[in-house]
Formats: structure tokens, sequence, C-alpha cells
């Protein structure tokens, strides 16, 4: 054999071979990508509250959490709470007060909303996320001279989670952030609401 043919092999060898594990890869993701935020924030499904998985450290001994997220700001407070829209639509409830408050609404994505408590209305924050179907038959059923404070918001997969981000800004407030991460409601509407 020639050089020029062994080289001609050895390089189609190496195509094979590295066509192969590519494709080996990528079938390996799903079983390898078992322990991302949206499989985590799963176990949270059944709550009717947001879960408390970073707690604020601002001083003096921090409140135990679950602890899946990567490192975090000391001074913030994380919650999370997992939604199926299959179940119905997703009411969201969060009661502001003095310390800065973000909810972020996550589908296997990415984020794609995000709201802070300067768009509360008399101390309360109100999403409902639901499909377009859900969204559609809301409109339908809607009374034209009833007014509503909820923001309603179209998820782009039926399947997501909440993140809740309270920032402790002094350490006396730590514990007040914590709880404001735990307390927010992620309730389905029922046909009856």
């Amino acid at each position: 054999m020639t050089p020029l043919g062994r080289f001609v092999l050895a390089t189609l060898c190496g195509l094979v071979l590295a066509g192969l594990v590519h494709v080996a890869a990528v079938l390996a993701i799903p079983y390898l990508a078992a322990g991302d935020a949206m499989a985590r924030s799963r176990a949270t499904l059944a709550n009717d509250t947001s879960v408390l998985v970073h707690a604020a450290e601002t001083g003096g001994t921090a409140e135990q959490a679950e602890g899946w997220l990567p490192p975090q700001d000391p001074a913030l407070a994380v919650g999370v709470c997992a939604y199926d829209l299959d179940d119905g639509p997703v009411r969201i409830t969060a009661e502001t007060g003095p310390l800065l408050e973000t909810i972020a609404l996550h589908g296997r994505n990415g984020a794609y909303y995000a709201i802070t408590d300067q768009a509360a209305v008399r101390g309360t924050v109100e999403l409902v996320i639901m499909t377009r179907r859900q969204f559609d038959e809301a409109l339908a059923t809607a009374d034209e001279d009833e007014r509503n404070r909820d923001v309603r918001i179209v998820a782009p997969s039926r399947e997501g989670f909440v993140t809740v981000r309270v920032l402790a800004a002094l350490p006396s407030q730590q514990a007040q952030a914590n709880e404001a991460a735990r307390s927010v409601s992620c309730t389905i509407d029922g046909p009856d609401e």
C-alpha cells in the first residue's frame, strides 16, 4: 500500500470513529443530564408553596436549604416551585414587603419571563401561567366588566419551574428573606376560580 493510500485509510477510519463517538455522546445526553435544574425542581410539583433551595447567609448561622444550585450571592434567598400545565393553569402569588423580590419563569430552554416586586398591586404579585389553549379559553369566558389583577403569561412549554429570589440587604433581614422565598404560593387554578 502506498503512503497516500495509508493516509486516506487512516483518515477515513478516524472520521468514522469520530462520528461514532459523537452519535454516542448525543444519545447519552438525556442520561447524563438527569441532575439539571428542570429535573431537580420537579420534586416540588406536589407542593403548594415554593421550596427554599438557597438560604440567605448575611450573618450568623444559615438556615438549612436543599442546596443543589451553584454558589449564589450569600445575601439571596432562592425558592423554587415546578409546574405542569397539563393539570390546568398555575397561579403564582407572592406577597411583597420591604425586600427586593424577583420572580422568574423557566422552561426547558431557559428563562422566558421575569418580574420584580415593583409590579405588585396592593402588595401582591399574581401571575397565571397557561398554555395558548388555556389562555384562549380564559379570554372567551372572561367577563368584560371584571378587572383582573393577575398577569397572564403563555408558557412556551407545558412544564417548567419558577424561581423566587429575595435580597436580604442586612443581616437582620436574613430570616425575613428566607421566609419570603419559601412562602410564594404555586397552585393550580381550578375551573371555579
